[in-house]
């Protein structure tokens, strides 16, 4: 018998971190590998946030918080919420976790029975259904098609809810395609919701302030206040504020879910680091012209790697209006055969080739459940994205 749970059996690796791993041993074997499979800006955390973090350490502000988060630092993102939203929340409505994966894994934890299904739009971010299934839920997958911007429909989102479904998941900008939706797309979406009462939403803003198209973002709170009873909104400084490795997530929704879910965190990891949430509250309230900078560089970058990709031979690709991700097809290439004899039939085939041949990481679409695509990652240098495309032209080029 088995030492290890049965409940691990359900859930997969994150593909994500299968890729960043398999070129970190390629470069210690000594090979020049370009990785653009991770969700990490190459930007250095703000100066002013870095020394808020410092002063914290500094003043003695290195011990318990409480489970839920520092006071300052939940009334910095109620507060947030009020200035970008227009949505009240109070600080006892916000959850302070140890990045977003924990906040959802909280929500899931807290509310899914055996059962339970959670609507799951794909393409989605690889630890989206792992997290529904290693919590004791469903996830229904509902496939978006390219055709339809990679989003969700209401004539899909009604099909799809039975009396068991308990969450929608929502993404927007979306890793891994960039999609945005609408305010008339999630009004749309509201209109199905407002018919079947017993469904949650969890909408993933993560992204929120990486958009580069005309239309702003929108929550879709801000379309159907209506719904704020039966709402989750999940956010961090990671992405916008480059605090990957800081760890600071947040949840804000109705009271007795978060306190659900601050009951479910103080048996666990109990609270987020210390210092790292006093940087947060630097960031979230702090200059701000730190994310104007970030976004105008990304902005950048998706216009160039899009334009670069375009050229490569076989492979499609649309103009993301957020994150900092491309989706890219790569369906003209399966079936092709390697210099080596191997046929690439699927997208796996593919990346894994882009590694091995060209040593550039990317991420096979089979890891955000929609093939056979590939995701890169522009969250990288122009010189490094040019460089990158070029050794991907070059694979490309000798594909029989």
């Amino acid at each position: 018998m088995s030492f290890i749970a049965t409940r691990l059996g359900v859930i997969a690796p994150a593909e994500t971190m299968e890729m960043a791993a398999r070129a970190a041993t390629l470069r210690r074997q000594g090979l020049d590998v370009i990785s653009l499979s991770q969700g990490e800006p190459d930007f250095n955390t703000p100066e002013h946030i870095q020394q808020a973090a410092m002063r914290a350490m500094q003043s003695g502000q290195t011990r318990y918080t409480e489970a839920a988060g520092v006071l300052a630092l939940r009334t910095a993102v109620a507060a947030k919420m009020q200035v970008d939203h227009d949505l009240h929340y109070t600080a006892d409505e916000v959850s302070i976790t140890a990045g977003a994966k924990q906040a959802i894994f909280n929500a899931f934890f807290a509310t899914l029975n055996p059962g339970d299904e959670v609507v799951v739009p794909a393409p989605c971010w690889v630890s989206y259904p792992e997290i529904v299934k290693l919590t004791g839920g469903t996830p229904i997958v509902v496939e978006c098609p390219r055709e339809a911007g990679f989003k969700l429909t209401p004539a899909q989102l009604e099909a799809c809810i039975t009396p068991r479904t308990k969450w929608l998941m929502l993404n927007s900008p979306s890793n891994p395609t960039g999609a945005v939706y609408s305010k008339e797309e999630l009004e749309a979406l509201g209109t199905v919701l407002r018919r079947h009462p017993q469904v949650w939403v969890l909408t993933d803003d993560i992204y929120e302030k990486l958009i580069y198209g005309s239309e702003p973002f929108a929550n879709i709170l801000q379309v159907l206040p209506d719904l704020q009873p039966r709402t989750l909104i999940i956010n961090g400084v990671s992405k916008v504020y480059c605090m990957t490795g800081w760890r600071i997530g947040y949840a804000v929704g109705p009271r007795e879910l978060i306190k659900a879910m601050t009951l479910i965190q103080g048996q666990s990891t109990n609270n987020a680091n210390a210092i790292a949430q006093v940087a947060a509250v630097e960031a979230l309230t702090g200059d701000q012209s730190c994310v104007d900078t970030f976004r105008a560089a990304f902005h950048e970058r998706r216009d160039f790697i899009v334009d670069a990709l375009r050229k490569v031979p076989g492979l499609e690709v649309d103009v993301p209006q957020g994150a900092f991700y491309v989706y890219v097809s790569c369906r003209a290439l399966i079936g092709k055969r390697t210099p080596q004899g191997q046929v690439l039939a699927t997208d796996r085939d593919f990346v894994r080739y882009l590694l091995d041949a060209a040593h550039v990481a990317v991420v096979s679409g089979t890891g955000f459940l929609h093939s056979p695509y590939f995701r890169v990652s522009y969250a990288a240098g122009l010189e490094l994205l040019d460089k990158a495309v070029q050794r991907i032209h070059k694979a490309v080029s000798v594909l029989e």
